[in-house]
């Protein structure tokens, strides 16, 4: 049986993310890490490959043993139906810090509360009052 599971590939802050997501949401956990040792190919201790999970969304990340001239890009992005003001408002508070906001919290006639935001890392966030 097939499954998808969404990837995310960091440079070098791979596990600073994956703890930040878990520690922002309800039923949050880490499932696996595992490392880089000594012989590489990436920096000895940066994820090799980990697995999270996100009420109940399973996730991988990695930190890229290659350098890449690309990063996220908002045309993909996580969307979240928050069921209260006071989560979507914590969750945008939290996801926009030191990242870049493309629409702020509001009723813009198709939701009446949406926000869409690029964490700090670089990751798309759609925030939606359900």
């Amino acid at each position: 049986m097939q499954k998808i599971t969404t990837f995310l590939m960091f440079d070098g802050v791979a596990e600073e993310a994956m703890t930040f997501y878990v520690g922002l949401f309800n039923d949050a956990k880490v499932l696996d890490v595992t490392r880089f040792g000594p012989d590489g190919p990436g920096r000895e201790g940066s994820v090799m490959r980990a697995a999270f999970q996100l009420a109940g969304q399973t996730f991988m990340c990695i930190d890229s043993a290659v350098p890449h001239e690309f990063g996220f890009t908002p045309a993909v992005s996580l969307f979240v139906d928050c069921d209260t003001e006071e989560e979507i408002d914590r969750l945008h508070a939290a996801l926009s810090e030191g990242g870049r906001v493309h629409m702020p919290l509001g009723n813009h006639g198709f939701s009446r509360k949406f926000g869409w935001t690029d964490d700090r890392f670089g990751v798309s966030w759609q925030l939606n009052l359900a």
